[in-house]
């Protein structure tokens, strides 16, 4: 497995792989995300490839000067438990690392407490933070 910066014709198979394992929302626009991150000058998104070169994974990176923030960790399901999101969270924490960033941190919905737990195995903890949020009018 190599982990990369997404290729171009790997963009759909991606957002795939994100409404496969349940990470988007009806109000979220999950291409609009990738374009976005893939356009920006502080986010990318890493493809985690086997050795065929077949997509078996995602983690969208980004920072804000501060913080990086980790979204969209994908993994095919058959590959889950495999290492793959392991490596792509050193791979993202690499990157941020490089950014000069010196925090990582991401959010993962209170009631998906699978998730909470691989985290914690990486040495991620609460944060004790409130997070609030508003839909703006485009």
């Amino acid at each position: 497995m190599r982990i990369v910066d997404l290729p171009d014709h790997l963009h759909a198979q991606a957002v795939g792989l994100w409404h496969e394992t349940g990470l988007t929302r009806p109000w979220n626009d999950p291409d609009a995300d990738l374009r976005r991150a893939l356009d920006g000058p502080t986010s990318t998104v890493l493809a985690a490839l086997d050795a065929s070169g077949g997509l078996v994974g995602t983690a969208m990176v980004g920072h804000d000067g501060h913080r990086g923030w980790v979204y969209y960790l994908a993994v095919s399901p058959g590959r889950q438990r495999d290492g793959v999101g392991r490596e792509l969270m050193r791979a993202c924490e690499h990157w941020v690392r490089a950014q000069g960033v010196p925090k990582i941190q991401l959010m993962v919905r209170s009631s998906n407490a699978a998730v909470v737990g691989f985290y914690e195995r990486l040495g991620y903890v609460d944060q004790d933070s409130v997070v609030l949020g508003r839909f703006l009018d485009a």
